[in-house]
């Protein structure tokens, strides 16, 4: 008891001390009454020990339950854990968790199988040699469940908390609410720890690659304030894969830096700023990149699908500065340079295979001459041809990783985690494919949140290799697993002790950790969880599943997706993109509801709900919610639904803030944090022209919002369509994909 009472007490200190804001300039309010209640939480504990350890009853038997209760499951699923690793000879690992983006389901090789036509064809297109070989040598998670979009599954991801107790929602990451000094901002609120935090109270080095989406606004919520030593990346839903610059074709928001910024830095004890020449070059990427912060050259890409100017044909980018081969470099040296003495937790995720659709020519002609070789037939859509070449480039980039790892003799003692952060987007531009599942991103639809995953690497003991674990597993669980490996409780400390001046000061509570332990119920082959709430609009309760309200792309993709056939209809049928923005107000694809959810193939399961035996019918292809004899369950899933909606996190996230785009300006053109920010830069050193340009840019983006205040919706109507943004998304637009067979090289991007 009196080690694991200083044990606990060390760690809350740690974790309050990670997420201090006293030390990056102005304290925020309240935080003085904060650290208060750290002081008597500590003196209690204490208290507690000196009475048992006298064999009193009392206050300390009080404290010590109370502290039971907060780490019972915490604890006891640890120690399970423990005992199954022991048990099968399980080390403390490295760990490798890798998270793809907007994978879908059959964009995977071992989800293709058949021998019909296009069975075949498909076979022939997903080419995915490195991932298959993984799945084969690891443990295949067949029942691995995220949140239907991007930022509030990452949130899940590093709090441990589900998507709709963390952050429901794709929050651009200007947002500021100066009345909640804790979770008034996009992603992960202030004061939740990170899983990087606790790997490293387990003695991980840490380390991150990629895309970020989890908060910006104040430095706690970076990466690096998140406990990631260094983070090579970028912050948002996506940027452009030549230029990291912020297009409409990126992230589907103008937002009220008017998309000047570049989204891409590097953070590590020595240097938090944007990715200069310099740093590129070190990277690999050698030559100028030449983005122009000209509002009108951001709307669009600057840049063509293969990385030619789109101003100048001529000038193309080597394969060396696609934004992945940096981050695999990155990744790499990481590696390579690792002191294999010390376990090492990297965390990497790609910005594949997020639209915007780009990807190397090298790359499109190698899944070309890999189609022909396995005897298939060329593309006919050019957004899957280019999916399908992004998806090699991916498969590849893993491969190197482990090849890494061998070759510094760390591949034994490893563990790699590899998930999607939700379903494949089948809207157009996005290409993905979820066959057999019903829709995707953005849906509660299997194929909006069941995702491809696995476990595989040297640690996974031999008798476990090549099986299914069919188990649930929710991608909040590998915040309680990791932390459970590192030897550390899943509970966090710093969160609970916000609450007590939330509570105070009547702002909402941060929830606890929803996710578990999981690592002795794969092993052993043991479905632990029987129940997982997917969001507000949807609760899987093994075998059944209870969907309700609107829910978009509620169609089935078949084997070769998107096709011409769907081309032609675009502009009548959809699928089309709908969660588009211009200074934060939404870009309707119509003002016509019905019209809209044509365009989104959008089905309304009403209060009510659809329900579905996903066990017997994974394609949920029959609702049963009509059926005789199911009424009672549809009822009690509904009533347990309605009750878990009432612990929902909703702060207020505020508006977008001008301190954003000042911010940016001075960091040279990046984004970056903008609140509590004083003295958290390092190496940001602009030149007189950079300077100039700076001032430009604040007086710009300062005019922009002082308009916005006084005459918002007209002024964004009259952007709207002056640079036809409408037109850019709507199926009237030829280019959002092309039935096409030929050379790519000349068709750009929303171009």
């Amino acid at each position: 008891w009196e080690s694991r009472t200083r044990k606990m007490h060390a760690m809350a200190q740690e974790e309050t001390a990670l997420l201090t804001p006293q030390e990056l300039g102005e304290a925020p309010r309240g935080t003085q009454r904060y650290f208060k209640s750290a002081l008597v939480f500590s003196a209690l504990l204490l208290a507690s020990l000196v009475l048992l350890l006298l064999g009193k009853s009392g206050l300390g038997m009080q404290i010590l339950a109370l502290e039971e209760k907060w780490n019972a499951d915490a604890y006891a699923e640890d120690k399970v854990d423990a005992a199954v690793r022991k048990k099968l000879g399980v080390k403390r690992p490295h760990v490798i968790m890798i998270l793809a983006d907007d994978y879908g389901w059959a964009n995977l090789g071992i989800h293709r199988g058949g021998w019909s036509p296009e069975q075949r064809q498909a076979k022939a297109e997903v080419h995915t040699p490195n991932l298959d070989r993984l799945i084969r040598t690891g443990i295949l998670l067949d029942r691995h469940y995220s949140y239907k979009i991007c930022s509030p599954s990452r949130s899940a991801l590093q709090s441990g908390r589900f998507g709709q107790h963390v952050n429901s929602v794709n929050t651009g990451v200007t947002y500021w609410n100066p009345a909640d000094n804790v979770s008034g901002y996009a992603g992960i609120p202030r004061n939740m720890t990170g899983i990087a935090q606790k790997m490293k109270q387990g003695g991980y080095r840490t380390h991150m690659v990629g895309k970020w989406d989890a908060g910006m606004a104040t430095p706690e919520q970076t990466p690096y304030g998140m406990g990631y030593e260094s983070w090579l990346g970028y912050f948002q839903h996506a940027n452009d894969y030549w230029q990291e610059s912020m297009p409409l074709a990126s992230t589907g928001n103008i937002d009220v830096c008017l998309n000047k910024y570049r989204d891409f830095s590097l953070y590590n004890s020595t240097y938090r700023a944007g990715v200069t020449k310099e740093i590129a070059a070190e990277l690999g990427c050698t030559v100028d990149v030449r983005h122009s912060q000209r509002v009108e050259e951001n709307i669009e890409s600057q840049v063509n699908i293969t990385g030619c100017l789109v101003r100048d044909t001529d000038y193309c980018l080597p394969d060396s500065c696609y934004e992945e081969a940096m981050f695999n470099k990155y990744a790499l040296d990481i590696i390579e340079n690792h002191n294999q003495a010390e376990p090492l937790f990297l965390f990497y995720a790609f910005h594949l295979l997020h639209s915007p659709l780009q990807i190397p020519q090298s790359y499109i002609d190698k899944i070309d001459e890999v189609v022909a070789r396995h005897g298939g037939q060329p593309f006919d859509s050019q957004n899957r041809r280019l999916y399908a070449a992004m998806t090699l480039y991916m498969d590849e980039m893993v491969g190197k990783l482990v090849d890494a790892l061998v070759r510094k003799g760390m591949w034994e003692d490893t563990l790699v985690i590899f998930m999607a952060d939700n379903g494949g987007p089948v809207y157009e531009p996005g290409a993905a494919n979820n066959h057999p599942l019903k829709g995707g991103k953005y849906s509660d639809w299997e194929g909006g949140v069941r995702t491809n995953a696995f476990v595989s690497g040297g640690s996974v003991p031999a008798h476990r290799r090549g099986q299914v674990y069919e188990g649930i597993v929710s991608i909040a669980d590998w915040y309680a697993t990791l932390s459970s490996i590192a030897g550390v409780p899943y509970y966090d400390f710093a969160a609970a002790k916000a609450n007590s001046y939330l509570k105070e000061n009547g702002l909402p509570l941060l929830p606890p950790v929803d996710g578990r332990t999981q690592l002795a119920n794969v092993l052993l082959n043991r479905p632990a969880r029987d129940e997982l709430q997917l969001s507000e609009y949807a609760l899987l309760e093994w075998p059944f599943k209870l969907v309700r309200g609107k829910q978009p792309y509620s169609f089935y993709q078949g084997e070769l997706y998107p096709n011409c056939s769907t081309i032609s209809k675009l502009s009548t049928e959809g699928p089309l993109f709908y969660d588009a923005h211009v200074f934060g107000l939404p870009l309707l694809l119509s003002t016509n509801e019905t019209v809209q959810e044509e365009l989104t193939k959008t089905v309304d399961c009403g209060d009510r709900g659809c329900l579905y035996h996903v066990q017997m019918d994974p394609g949920e292809h029959v609702n049963l919610a009509d059926v005789p004899g199911y009424q009672k369950i549809l009822f009690k899933m509904n009533l347990k639904l309605n009750e878990m909606n009432k612990r929902n996190f909703n702060p207020n996230r505020g508006e977008p803030a001008l301190q954003a785009c000042v911010q940016g300006a001075e960091l040279g053109a990046y984004y970056g944090p903008f609140v509590f920010q004083e003295n958290f830069y390092e190496g940001v050193n602009l030149d007189i022209e950079e300077e100039l340009q700076a001032k430009l840019n604040i007086k710009e983006v300062t005019l922009l919002n002082e308009t916005l205040t006084e005459n918002n919706e007209e002024y964004i109507t009259n952007f709207t369509e002056s640079y036809g943004l409408l037109d850019l998304i709507n199926g009237n637009n030829t280019h959002l994909d092309v039935c096409f067979e030929g050379d790519l090289t000349t068709v750009a991007v929303f171009k």
